[in-house]
């Protein structure tokens, strides 16, 4: 049986992860910052689905956060085949208005979190011939948007680089870009969403599906919906700055996490 370790895991698309990776049969290893809630999905889903639930509290903002999940990828007597970089958040108001340390909590998560966590996972997966990495990113990355959207950029870019780096290894890599998906990430960040229309909004279940459905296709970027399909291609084809004011009024909230 293979086990899946998901950052961001009690909310969200990293709570949608669990339960598609729980039923599919996988035993899990859940990375949060709240253990209460922690405990309390572990139990839910090794109740529902027979499965082993592993709890690791960490926050990734924090150099102890990311060097004890960096531990847990590395200890090869309990491997990590697939492994669901989602932890993340955004920052509510335009460059600076936001504290310069959110902001580089924000690149620690987005950016070193996701680096390091790739790098002690893929020596495993490529020595046994097997492994997956998702790295949850968001259309934000394919539109200027300081701080997040750049972050989301990176992570692209990143994953693109490193699946073509691990080509014919067995080991795979997924930059996942979904746009508005019902969550709480907007909650958290104190954004409100009463001028994103109805039809923009995604579930986290259709995103996580077509996620995985692409990981198996060998793919290297999933945008979920053929109305962000359509929007990143348009976004790729028109000149920089095009959306910057669809952007701001959003309010930096096309984050998924």
């Amino acid at each position: 049986m293979t086990t899946a370790l998901i950052t961001g895991a009690t909310a969200g698309i990293g709570a949608a992860f669990a339960r598609r990776l729980a039923k599919d049969g996988r035993d899990l290893v859940l990375v949060a910052r709240n253990t209460e809630r922690l405990e309390a999905a572990a139990a839910e889903l090794g109740k529902r689905y027979g499965v082993q639930v592993e709890t690791l509290t960490a926050d990734l903002a924090t150099e102890e956060g990311i060097a004890a999940v960096e531990e847990r990828l590395r200890d090869s007597e309990r491997a990590v085949d697939i492994l669901i970089n989602n932890a993340g958040f955004g920052n509510k108001g335009r460059f600076l208005s936001v504290p310069l340390q959110a902001e580089l909590d924000m690149v620690k998560v987005h950016i070193e979190a996701v680096l390091r966590l790739t790098m002690a996972a893929v020596p495993g997966m490529r020595e046994r011939g097997f492994g997956g990495i998702v790295n949850v990113a968001s259309v934000a990355a394919f539109v200027p948007r300081g701080t997040y959207g750049a972050s989301k950029a990176w992570m692209v870019s990143f994953t693109q680089g490193i699946a073509r780096d691990l080509g014919g290894t067995g080991v795979r890599l997924l930059a996942l870009c979904p746009g508005f998906t019902r969550t709480e990430f907007h909650e958290r960040a104190g954004m409100g969403t009463s001028n994103i229309p109805s039809w923009a909004w995604l579930s986290a279940e259709r995103v996580v599906d077509e996620a995985l459905r692409d990981l198996a296709r060998g793919r290297t970027l999933s945008v979920p919906s053929k109305r962000y399909k359509a929007a990143v291609t348009l976004g790729r084809m028109l000149p920089a700055g095009t959306f910057g004011g669809v952007s701001s009024k959003a309010a930096r909230s096309y984050g998924p996490n």
